[in-house]
């Protein structure tokens, strides 16, 4: 069996991270689309059922196809993030970043902290009364009535999405509140009820790592992320070329993923399309007044990207047993791109009063404070909807961060 080595440059803890990820097609079910170069990946969570949500992690695997667990960070931390969009920690004004999932993560605080000691990151307290409230960044964790308790049953790949989107968006943006909100399953009526209470409970920015195929009706979801003035991110998905719901709704910022490269010396290189990001034309959502091109006739997927490829992915602790392993991980796919455009959202300092995230990129976006991504594509479509050119394109939309200016 063939097998690449790649090097993935990490400044984890200070130093540089050298990490030998095989790929393999045959390796634990990965199919050869997918395991892009190096690294073979699988996706946390199972496919769900009719009505049901997937969550957007991608863990990377060993030859037998189980998750590769380390005893310190082996992924990217929180310096290569803010080195690659060259971007602050901290946001100009107190900003509450609300993260969406299905199921609960028991240890959710004890894990975040311990992320962030690791990398010496602020170490959040657990909120005290409102998040929205308090006088200094904290963190909160509420059932999808945004009530403390009774939360969720547990889910283990659920609890890895949720340790990847809660520290991601930490690591992003270090003085904001994070306020985890648990739906009771990954249903559409439960992980949308969780969304409107993420915004009755004064989030800026909500970020949804999940999806499911476009279908007939999907419109009528739409209210619950018609929230003018919050930030609203969802991720592409990691099924290459094609359209996906809620990243399809014309109130989101539908987030595409990248390959990230580093020079030798850590500086930003460039990046790439990650071949298995979403990307493509709304079959049912009507085109936003705000975006202009010329690929679709209804709502273009993508707004913005970041990275998402698992070769390039991010170092996340996580204590609880998924497939028998515990520690840290190297986790991917557009789940990670999600919670990092939020958080870039929140380092703007949010968005005004009666305004979409999404239109402000379009507003503000500029060569200057978006890194334009032509290179690589996610499929065979034959036009820009599938392949990276200069300027917008499907995968990566306008381009990548490069400061906090084009949110």
């Amino acid at each position: 069996m063939k097998r690449t080595i790649k090097l993935i440059l990490a400044i984890s803890a200070g130093v540089f991270l050298g990490t030998a990820l095989v790929a393999s097609a045959a390796a634990g079910g990965v199919s050869s689309e997918h395991a892009s170069q190096g690294a073979s990946h699988a996706a946390v969570c199972v496919p769900g059922g009719k009505d049901t949500l997937r969550c957007h992690a991608r863990v990377v695997v060993d030859r037998k196809g189980n998750p590769i667990t380390n005893a310190t960070p082996s992924g990217l931390g929180p310096n290569q993030f803010h080195t690659a969009y060259a971007s602050s920690a901290n946001a100009p004004t107190p900003q509450v970043i609300a993260i969406v999932d299905a199921y609960d993560h028991p240890n959710i605080y004890s894990d975040l902290s311990k992320y962030s000691s690791t990398f010496g990151i602020p170490v959040l307290p657990q909120c005290t009364g409102l998040v929205a409230s308090s006088n200094v960044p904290c963190f909160q964790k509420v059932n999808q009535n945004g009530q403390t308790s009774p939360l969720p049953k547990a889910n283990a790949g659920w609890a890895l999405e949720i340790a990847l989107d809660v520290e991601a968006a930490h690591a992003m943006c270090q003085n904001c509140s994070i306020l985890l909100v648990e739906a009771n399953s990954n249903s559409f009526a439960n992980l949308m009820a969780a969304v409107d209470t993420a915004a009755r409970l004064g989030a800026d920015e909500i970020s949804n790592s999940y999806g499911a195929n476009e279908f007939s009706g999907q419109t009528a979801y739409d209210s619950h992320f018609n929230h003018p003035g919050v930030a609203i991110t969802v991720s592409a998905g990691d099924s290459g070329y094609g359209a996906e719901y809620p990243a399809a709704s014309q109130y989101v910022t539908s987030v595409g993923g990248t390959s990230l490269y580093f020079n030798l010396d850590g500086t930003y290189r460039n990046e790439s399309v990650w071949r298995g990001t979403g990307s493509g034309c709304s079959a049912y959502e009507t085109k936003p007044s705000w975006q202009s091109d010329t690929l679709c006739v209804n709502r273009t997927l993508n707004d913005v990207s970041l990275v998402a490829d698992p070769n390039t992915g991010a170092a996340v602790y996580d204590s609880v047993r998924y497939s028998g392993r515990s520690g840290w991980f190297i986790v991917g796919g557009t789940s990670l791109s999600s919670p990092r455009a939020a958080g870039m959202y929140a380092l703007a300092g949010g968005v005004g009063d009666g305004t979409y995230g999404s239109s402000i990129l379009y507003t503000n976006g500029t060569t200057a404070n978006l890194h334009d991504v032509a290179s690589g594509s996610n499929g065979s479509c034959g036009t820009a909807l599938c392949n990276a050119v200069v300027g917008y394109d499907g995968p990566t939309g306008l381009g990548t961060p490069n400061g906090s200016g084009a949110f």
